[in-house]
């Protein structure tokens, strides 16, 4: 068979002994944009390299207590050695994504919500583990479920699960978190045609923050890093700058951003910042 280019849109095949003459189409070359996409691809690898796979090794050593549940060719179903936690609205989408590109790493495609429901956990470990990913001995098992970080019986069923499993926290500032999880409820429900309320009557009691706001509880680091550690040694929480992964997501959080409530939120969350960067040892970046 002999194949020809033509006018660098179709490539002609000519066969021998009076087969009919076909055109298909020619393979194009990659286009700038593919190009650029493909060397954004590799910076964010890289980036996250950087912040990540320092304790790679770790966490795959952790996974590797798990005794799988049943083969299918050379892989096998194993339990997590390595849970992001939250925050819910943190970045933990991103975060699975990009560990996910790691040739040493399968993650569980669903949030399995293992430990913080109660109809889920009394399946049993078979049910958490049926629900992980099929691995390659070596690979590092991943499952995400944000809900589990401020969930206050979580910590020790994870403990009695796995002592050694690696714990992943992707963190971002708590006032633009609340607004971020406002709008996606505020989303949901718009979706579904169900009434809603406006975010100032949720935040605040008679001009005061209301602390009772779920949304706002969720955004308080500090709380619920504090059950963690009493249960898991410092070095076994990673936690990662959900700045440096994500991008606001709706409009109208830069116009929350420039809003007298997202000042009073600012100052609000001061006290527990200060307290949430002494606990892990590092500060950030957050009004």
């Amino acid at each position: 068979m002999v194949r020809l280019y033509i006018e660098d849109s179709w490539i002609l095949n000519l066969c021998y002994q009076g087969a009919p003459i076909h055109l298909i189409p020619a393979p194009k070359p990659p286009s700038t944009t593919m190009l650029w996409t493909v060397l954004l691809a590799l910076l964010v690898l890289l980036l996250l390299q950087t912040q990540l796979c320092v304790c790679l090794r770790e966490l795959r050593a952790a996974g590797s207590s798990s005794p799988p549940s049943r083969s299918r060719n050379a892989t096998q179903q194993r339990l997590p050695g390595a849970i992001i936690i939250g925050v819910r609205k943190g970045g933990t989408r991103a975060l699975l994504e990009m560990l996910n590109l790691h040739p040493d790493v399968e993650v569980a495609k669903a949030e399995v919500h293992y430990f913080n429901m109660e109809e889920h956990y009394r399946r049993g470990l078979a049910w958490y583990r049926a629900q992980m990913p099929f691995t390659l001995p070596g690979q590092l098992t991943v499952e995400k479920t944000p809900g589990y970080f401020a969930s206050p019986q979580v910590p020790e069923r994870v403990w009695e699960m796995n002592p050694a499993v690696r714990l992943l926290l992707i963190v971002r500032d708590p006032a633009e978190r609340l607004v971020s999880d406002y709008t996606q409820v505020l989303h949901n429900r718009v979706t579904r045609h169900k009434p809603y309320q406006p975010l100032e009557e949720l935040l605040f009691r008679q001009g005061h923050i209301n602390p009772a706001y779920k949304a706002l509880q969720r955004s308080l680091y500090h709380q619920h890093l504090d059950r963690w550690l009493d249960v898991f040694p410092r070095e076994q929480v990673h936690v990662v700058d959900g700045e440096a992964l994500i991008r606001h997501p709706f409009p109208e959080l830069r116009r929350a951003e420039s809003s007298q409530a997202f000042r009073k939120l600012c100052r609000y969350f001061r006290e527990p910042n200060r307290l949430f960067f002494e606990m892990v040892g590092r500060s950030f970046c957050w009004c």
